[in-house]
């Protein structure tokens, strides 16, 4: 087996609404050899991944697999189920899969879900390694690899401030995307969003993080604001370090000046030498230490949220207890099989570590790590109780003193911080410590809050909760209206059609569409841009206060949404396009995969849907959210049916599109005052206004903005390019479209009859990756309407050779009825496009079905300019005296 391509979707996808790995694996040899017939093959499987016995399968109970591996089935199937382990070993709980053969015999895809996206994919690579070892009768340390996962794994997790905080903004409905592979996480879309990382939110300034970093600062200002803190000074040389400890007075603490984590901190320093050794270990981290008073006391971490104290651990040093016969490196060792330590901050404690500052604190204790110390004796290896260093944490949140918690929030507030861990050391933080001489020693600008979450003992605190609520307090929104819209044909103009209302509405619209990503008016990205790539850079953009987002079939298959959920979503029409792609070769098929726009829409959004469309019966089960229906008819069976239950339509009745929900109705505008449908005539666009009419209703815009957006609404370049922009060049016109498919063509066509043209031209392609069959029959439908036809190809020729689309287009517009003297084959778009204009009659009118827009408009330009300066010649000419 060999893996060809592994697909992450990141996103709500055709499979499942949970991310997915598109594993595709090709079986070589064994495509049809079950795996009872590979000698020892799953008693071994078995034996290295003994929890596989728990998978159910298709049978649906428990060892429900193991029975299928006995009866016998293949490497893909199997492949899901050590994928599925593999991940649950590393501590994953990841159970949906499903194998399906994609190209026969051999080439299977492999989905499957998972939580750990780095984890799942070096899951399906040792996957493979394994099978692979199984078939050869190879070994291979499967524990020793399994460690590696859990490793690698490790190092892509979210840290457990930053977990704790998207846990609770997951359970309130608040979309999450997290940017790179750290800690960094936005919360929310467009102009509501938020970001954090760790503790530290977009709100906290960098001039507020120096300051917490700087001690001495933090010091100066935190006393000035009448806050008591261990007075000290800084120190550049060891003899300083000492004259400043003996005029403070013993004992001291000595310290870096911007250090974090406890790293290089000394306690209870009580002779020169001690101070010495101390500022060594301090100076490793900063080049000015810090010596101060030490304040006798408990080591207590206050987290401050906004403006209260949210949380407050009692902290303890890192340490063993002694059982008479194991040194303490032994009982370091023992302690950090501990389940609950792991080698960061993965899990609620952290591995104890021997290093240099542990042989000190042993050494001030009269110890090395090879003593042995007596049953029962504590053995301290740190002076500080921060986890990262193997500290434990006690929740002392129900005992702190009002006035120490004021101090708290003041302390927080001077530097400027809204989420802060302020560090107090006190005999008891229950007294006041204006009574206990109980002082602030450190104010922490990303504090963890992880001896919160998970606390060594003690009530745990869900401060994540409180993070979550100060970001987004009760009636803020987390997110913008977003509508996504999906279909064969008319997805682009009803997508431009909404945003262009919201636009009305006075709202910044970010807008994802085939030509380009738009805010407002203004492009900041050209190109096909309907994939989640591009819905997630409009949906991050700060400035964006509603989001229209056209939803392709690609994007959608390779890598899903790039949304989660949305407060609209439309289907325009299910018609054959694409068909033999991407593994859709069905009209059923089609429908399904773009039935995941209306599939992720929010429990109180609406799925706009067709009616009149043959497929939306197909549609309709997978919908889970209120639908609105458009019609063209208003006495459409399935709008009829929907009204009577009190559910919401929009159709034309006497030329006037109408809302309706129930017996109510509201009439909205008559279809001819719509510019883009050209008095009516242009069938396309009056179905892409009832979508968008639908879209606007669903984000219950008021009427007269939809119809103030649709009378300003335009089918040019400007406003909706490339689709249906019709120019005037004097004696002839031409069309431009993006007609693709046969749907499309029949559209324009049938709009085009409507303007009055003396003869229709036409310069017609299609894309190389369609199937003959949908080729031909584009082709005999241009036969039979047009009265010329000049064939181009598209420049990216999608596979094929050059003229062999061009070959299937001429031999099927000829079975269309058009005679060989009226066609032409040219296959450049613009040289085709310019030899139709300059051999226009009068009357006519030229269409073209263009690939790149851009120069079909400059070429249309450069005509009608040399056009326009013939005329002028011939009117001077008309004009000049005979003789």
């Amino acid at each position: 087996m060999k893996i060809i391509d592994i697909q992450c979707l990141r996103g709500r996808n055709i499979y499942c609404h949970r991310p997915v790995v598109k594993l595709t694996v090709d079986l070589e040899d064994y495509c049809d050899t079950p795996t009872v017939e590979i000698e020892g093959f799953n008693d071994r499987l078995v034996h290295l991944l003994p929890g596989i016995k728990r998978h159910c399968c298709s049978p649906g109970y428990e060892g429900g697999f193991v029975d299928r591996l006995k009866e016998g089935t293949y490497l893909a199937h199997v492949a899901e189920h050590i994928i599925l382990e593999l991940q649950s070993a590393a501590g994953y709980d990841s159970r949906y899969g499903k194998a399906r053969v994609w190209k026969e015999p051999n080439i299977y895809h492999i989905i499957y879900e998972y939580k750990n996206e780095k984890c799942a994919v070096e899951a399906a690579q040792l996957a493979v390694k394994l099978i692979n070892a199984l078939i050869k009768g190879e070994e291979l340390d499967i524990n020793g690899e399994i460690k590696k996962l859990v490793k690698i794994s490790s190092r892509y997790e979210l840290g457990p401030s930053t977990k704790a905080i998207v846990d609770e903004a997951v359970k309130r409905g608040i979309p999450v995307t997290r940017l790179g592979n750290e800690s960094l996480v936005q919360l929310g879309y467009g102009k509501y969003q938020r970001r954090i990382q760790s503790t530290i939110t977009d709100a906290t300034s960098c001039i507020a993080v120096d300051i917490a970093g700087n001690k001495f600062l933090t010091k100066q200002i935190l006393s000035e604001q009448d806050i008591p803190v261990p007075y000290g000074d800084i120190a550049y040389t060891e003899d300083s370090a000492v004259t400043l400890a003996e005029a403070i007075g013993f004992p001291v603490v000595v310290k870096p000046y911007d250090g974090n984590q406890g790293k290089g901190v000394a306690l209870n320093l009580s002779s020169e030498q001690q101070v010495r050794k101390a500022f060594q270990a301090a100076s490793a981290f900063s080049p000015a230490v810090m010596v101060e008073k030490f304040i006798e006391g408990k080591d207590y971490r206050v987290l401050v949220v906004g403006d209260k104290v949210s949380a407050v651990a009692e902290r303890r040093a890192a340490c063993v207890v002694g059982d008479g016969t194991s040194t303490i490196a032994q009982l370091v060792q023992k302690e950090n099989l501990n389940p609950l330590r792991g080698e960061e901050h993965e899990k609620p404690l952290t591995q104890l570590k021997m290093d240099n500052t542990v042989q000190q604190v042993l050494e001030k204790q009269g110890l090395t790590d090879q003593s042995i110390p007596s049953k029962g004796q504590v053995v301290w290896l740190r002076e500080n109780g921060n986890l990262s260093t193997g500290g434990t944490a006690t929740d002392r949140t129900d005992e702190i003193h009002p006035y120490n918690a004021q101090i708290a929030v003041k302390a927080a507030q001077a530097i400027g911080l809204d989420i802060a861990g302020i560090d107090i050391t006190s005999p008891d933080i229950s007294v006041p410590l204006y009574r206990n001489g109980g002082a602030v020693v450190e104010v922490n600008a990303a504090p963890g809050i992880r001896m919160h979450v998970y606390p060594s003992e003690g009530k745990a605190r869900n401060v994540g909760k409180e993070i979550v609520d100060m970001l987004f307090p009760e009636g803020v929104p987390c997110s913008i209206p977003i509508v996504s819209v999906t279909g064969t044909n008319g997805k682009t103009t009803t997508t431009r059609m909404i945003a262009h209302i919201l636009r009305t509405c006075g709202l910044t619209v970010g807008m994802t569409t085939t030509s380009g990503i738009y805010i407002n008016e203004k492009c900041i990205l050209k190109g096909d841009n309907t994939g989640p790539h591009s819905a997630r850079m409009v949906l991050g953009n700060r400035s964006v206060e509603a989001a229209v987002l056209e939803t392709a079939r690609g994007g959608m298959v390779k890598r899903g949404l790039g949304y989660d959920r949305a407060d609209v979503g439309i289907i325009t029409n299910i018609t054959e396009d694409h068909l033999g792609i991407d593994g859709i070769n069905t009209l059923e098929d089609l429908a399904f995969v773009k039935s995941l726009v209306v599939e992720a829409v929010k429990k109180d959004g609406y799925a706009v849907l067709n009616a009149d469309d043959a497929m939306v019966l197909e549609i309709i089960p997978r919908v889970r959210s209120e639908i609105i229906y458009f019609s063209k008819n208003h006495d459409n069976p399935i709008v009829v049916k929907h009204l009577k239950q009190g559910g919401r339509a929009v159709y034309i009745k006497d030329n006037i599109i109408v809302m309706a929900k129930g017996n109510e109705t509201t009439p909205v505008l008559n279809v001819k005052d719509i510019p883009a449908t050209y008095q009516g005539k242009v069938e396309c666009n009056i179905e892409n206004s009832l979508a968008a009419v639908s879209g606007a209703c669903g984000l219950k815009i008021p009427v007269e903005k939809i119809v103030q957006g649709l009378k300003s609404f335009r089918a040019d370049v400007n406003v909706n390019p490339g689709r249906f922009n019709l120019f005037e060049l004097g004696s002839f016109s031409v069309l431009v479209d993006y007609g693709h498919n046969i749907a499309g063509y029949r559209t324009v066509l049938d709009s085009a009859r409507r303007l009055g043209a003396q003869r229709l031209v036409g310069v017609i392609g299609m894309p190389g990756d369609r199937l003959d069959r949908h080729i031909s029959l584009v082709g005999r439908l241009c036969g039979e309407n047009f009265d010329y036809i000049y064939i181009k190809e598209d420049s990216d020729l999608r596979g094929r050779k050059q003229g062999e689309a061009a070959d299937i287009l001429y031999n099927s517009v000829l079975e269309g009825g058009i005679s060989k003297e009226n066609v032409e084959i040219i296959y450049n778009e613009v040289e085709a496009l310019q030899k139709a204009m300059l051999d226009a009659r009068p009357g006519d009118l030229i269409i073209i079905f263009y690939e790149n827009f851009e120069p079909v408009v400059e070429c249309i330009k450069k005509i009608s300019q040399e056009l326009e300066k013939n005329r002028e010649i011939e009117v001077e000419m008309i004009q000049q005296p005979a003789g």
